[in-house]
């Protein structure tokens, strides 16, 4: 699925239940802070040498799902999509240097 067809279906999965009242970039950043906080939950208490169960797993996949959803919906609302936002801040990324890197 492109992009284009993946907005298409979450802003249609929106108005036909009429959340579009609720999506404000307020709201929206709230939430994908919420679900940002249920993937760490994922790793909480866990040995970061142990690795994570098929269930965990898939707990981690459906949880980056639903901080990617509120991430499109942010971007829907500011007229931008998450690669345009990402390829612009890798781009200043790259000219940009920090104390850990190995060229000082």
């Amino acid at each position: 699925m492109d992009y284009q067809n993946f907005e298409q279906m979450i802003m249609d999965f929106t108005y036909q239940r009429n959340w579009d009242q609720y999506h404000n970039l307020k709201d929206l950043a709230l939430s994908l802070n919420l679900e940002a906080s249920e993937v760490s939950e994922v790793f909480q208490w866990k040995d970061e040498k142990q690795p994570l169960t098929n269930r965990e797993t898939n707990d981690l996949e459906m949880e980056l799902a639903d901080v990617f959803i509120y991430l499109a919906y942010m971007c829907e609302k500011l007229h931008v999509t998450p690669l345009e936002l990402a390829g612009k801040k890798m781009t200043i990324n790259q000219g940009r240097t920090w104390k850990l890197d190995n060229n000082e």
